[in-house]
């Protein structure tokens, strides 16, 4: 079972941010985590260079900021009384809402955080796109990212997971990720890889068996390859089907996801390079901007919530 503490929920208060809550609700029930619910106050003001710095207290309106984040924050989990879970309210003040995120995931030892991809516009600099996306590159632990598609799932809709396996030396701990995430939701696996049609030199090789792009065979060895992964790193009476597609991985997982109506991917963010420190490669980077559903991106380097890696904080 994983293990998670403290999951992070960033807010702004937004339609997109409430459908965010609910997951992050149902995974601090599940694993018994305390959930923190944080809201960025930042203000442009704060520069005392700004012109608008000097038409108003800026103190002033900081505190009446911290007091309708606390209203709303309590309001939020009270419309939800079906929860138990222990939740700490907190505002931070910061240059960006990326920095007041990130340097409280780090403060408290986040195991988790799960945010909204965009946000309401206006004054508050709030979550937008551009927020989420830095998190999840920034990041020390794994993200759950929802957007504000125009079917949103709720937790109980989770019913399929989409699991990109690329046959890196990160493959065991991803797929073990996805396992337990499926436990939670009570969701049937979907392992797909994506055989690029335009190869990569070396990134084949890392696969235990030789794969050759022209093998024409490809398809079924890939095919094999997943259930070898998926029975030596996962639970095997968990429910899983496996999918070989030929084509662009960064286009075609999101296009299956979309086609075949999965609610939820579990990917990993290291890319090709096979550099440890990479922050994201392009494929996740592209899956978790263009996605139809929600997105869990596990770090290849940073926090692992199944124990198989060191902690790097």
């Amino acid at each position: 079972m994983m293990r998670i503490t403290n999951i992070l929920f960033p807010t702004d208060f937004s339609p997109c941010a409430n459908l965010a809550l609910d997951h992050a609700l149902h995974l601090a029930s599940r694993y018994g985590a305390t959930l923190h619910m944080v809201h960025a106050i930042v203000l442009d003001d704060d520069d005392p260079h700004q012109p608008a710095a000097h038409f108003t207290d800026i103190d002033e309106l900081h505190q009446r900021l911290r007091v309708l984040a606390r209203d709303e924050m309590e309001a939020a989990v009270g419309r939800r009384p079906d929860t138990n879970v222990k939740v700490v309210n907190a505002q931070r003040r910061g240059f960006s809402p990326t920095d007041v995120i990130l340097e409280y995931a780090r403060e408290e030892k986040v195991d988790l955080i799960v945010m909204g991809t965009r946000g309401r516009g206006g004054l508050g600099h709030l979550l937008l796109g551009s927020v989420a996306e830095r998190v999840v590159r920034l990041a020390p632990c794994p993200v759950l990212t929802i957007s504000d598609h125009e079917r949103p799932r709720r937790t109980w809709a989770v019913t399929r997971i989409l699991v990109p396996v690329d046959f890196s030396m990160h493959a065991d701990s991803l797929i073990r990720h996805a396992s337990e995430i499926a436990a939670a939701y009570d969701a049937r696996l979907e392992l797909i890889h994506v055989i690029d049609d335009v190869p990569r030199r070396g990134f084949y090789d890392a696969v235990e068996f030789s794969l050759d792009v022209i093998d024409p065979d490809v398809e079924k060895k890939a095919m094999e390859e997943l259930k070898r992964l998926y029975e030596a790193s996962a639970d095997t009476g968990r429910r899983v089907r496996y999918h070989t597609i030929v084509g662009r991985p960064s286009e075609d997982i999101v296009g299956f996801a979309a086609k075949t109506g999965v609610d939820l991917i579990v990917i990993a963010t290291h890319g090709l390079s096979g550099l440890r420190r990479l922050l994201m490669g392009s494929v996740a980077e592209r899956v978790v901007q263009t996605a139809p559903c929600p997105v869990f991106t596990v770090k290849s380097f940073g926090r692992s919530l199944v124990g198989d890696s060191p902690d790097p904080r």
